[in-house]
């Protein structure tokens, strides 16, 4: 099992969550809510108004999200989903777990008991230039007081 941390359309009560509890894509097990130890900008972006976490650390919020631990198989059916490589990039993040609901062996109790998790994350170095110049979030949801709803790739 890996574990990935979700910030936009895949956590619970957003749009694509249905894909995290879909097993026919693979098993995602929810451990428990972080936020990103470095701080990055999240910008909402595109015609899909799609959240993207922009790979410059040190620039924007410490980003909230989910973590899951995730088999094989949903690893790649995330891979797929996400466009990796292309329009995100899957990479290892130092997670601050803020709400732990895990359970496993010494390994997961030792990392959740310093608070610090690394976690496979989708951001992108893959953007246009003046994304950078959006506004930056630290948390994301689809109906946010943003204005700016997802728009489902079934209604693109």
């Amino acid at each position: 099992m890996a574990r990935v941390f979700v910030y936009g359309t895949l956590k619970k009560g957003q749009p694509n969550y249905k894909h995290m509890i879909n097993t026919a894509k693979g098993l995602a097990k929810f451990q428990g809510r972080g936020r990103t130890v470095e701080k990055y900008p999240l910008v909402i972006a595109g015609k899909y108004n799609i959240p993207y976490m922009l790979n410059i650390p040190g620039t924007g919020h410490h980003i909230a999200g989910e973590i899951y631990a995730v088999d094989e198989q949903m690893l790649q059916f995330l891979d797929e989903f996400e466009g990796c490589p292309d329009m995100y990039q899957r990479t290892l993040m130092r997670i601050q777990v803020v709400e732990w609901e895990g359970k496993g062996g010494a390994g997961e109790a030792r990392a959740a008991a310093d608070g610090v998790l690394e976690c496979f994350v989708y951001s992108t170095a893959t953007y246009p230039p003046e994304w950078v110049g959006l506004p930056y979030y630290d948390s994301y949801d689809s109906s946010g007081k943003h204005g700016l709803s997802y728009v489902l790739r079934e209604s693109r």
